[in-house]
């Protein structure tokens, strides 16, 4: 059995992309950065967490366990939950560099046997004027989103370029990590 433990419906529709039979499960874990945590440490160490916490009730499943953790000049951009936390994070933002660090793990449950990965991926923002981003905001209400912003959806108007290895690691969930990780955990997607 393949488990998801994720609540985010972007991870989800990535991993349905693969077309494997899985199921969801909702870790319920405080997501807070550990004090002098940096940005990788805290994505790796939630995805592992949101993984762990599914074994309990899936004891001889595969679990996926996924975070993000967005970044300008070394101070973490969370969710903003709401519009003016998202137009601030969007000022801040505008017309710079930000690097989004997704961590992957999968959980072997039965035996412990644990993968994890990082991937990051720099995204750069134009220059927005705040009408840009008001009009951004009425039409895409990204306040699920780290950094205010749907690289899927609208959002990518806001951006000048993404650089990157994997272009699903930005939206949530490496697929090609994923898939390498499920290879050495004996589960082929192919």
């Amino acid at each position: 059995m393949l488990v998801l433990a994720s609540t985010s419906q972007y991870r989800r529709e990535l991993l349905g992309r693969l077309g494997l039979q899985f199921v969801t499960f909702a870790p319920r874990l405080d997501e807070a950065p550990l004090s002098g945590e940096g940005a990788t440490a805290t994505a790796l160490r939630l995805a592992l967490a949101k993984a762990q916490a599914a074994v309990a009730a899936f004891p001889d499943a595969l679990i996926i366990g996924s975070d993000q953790v967005a970044e300008l000049d070394g101070v973490r951009l969370d969710k903003p939950g709401g519009r003016e936390r998202a137009q601030q994070q969007l000022e801040r933002v505008s017309g710079r560099e930000v690097v989004f660090h997704t961590a992957v793990c999968v959980l072997q449950a039965h035996s412990g046997q644990v993968q994890n990965q990082i991937v990051s991926t720099q995204v750069r923002f134009r220059p927005l004027s705040r009408s840009q981003i008001s009009a951004y905001l009425d039409r895409e209400q990204p306040y699920d989103c780290a950094g205010s912003a749907k690289s899927e959806g609208l959002g990518i108007a806001l951006l000048e370029s993404i650089r990157g290895d994997d272009p699903t690691a930005l939206i949530g969930l490496p697929l090609i990590a994923v898939v390498s990780m499920l290879l050495d955990a004996g589960m082929s997607v192919l």
